[in-house]
């Protein structure tokens, strides 16, 4: 059904903003507005950080 695909799509995007705050944080990340964007597809809000915080994720993503 369409319904359990919609909840099973919002609980996996509530799952990896959980997942995202936790490992950005590990990296002493914080993003604002890490959020889930409500509509259909689920979307993730990961905007409006300042300038320290992109340096920081440039940062880690080039170490990977």
């Amino acid at each position: 059904m369409a319904i359990d695909h919609d909840l099973e799509q919002d609980k996996e995007a509530r799952g990896l903003v959980n997942e995202l705050r936790i490992l950005l944080g590990s990296h002493d990340i914080k993003l604002p507005s890490l959020g889930r964007d409500y509509g259909s597809p689920p979307l993730i809000t990961l905007g409006n950080c300042n300038l320290a915080t992109a340096r920081a994720l440039v940062a880690v993503l080039r170490r990977v």
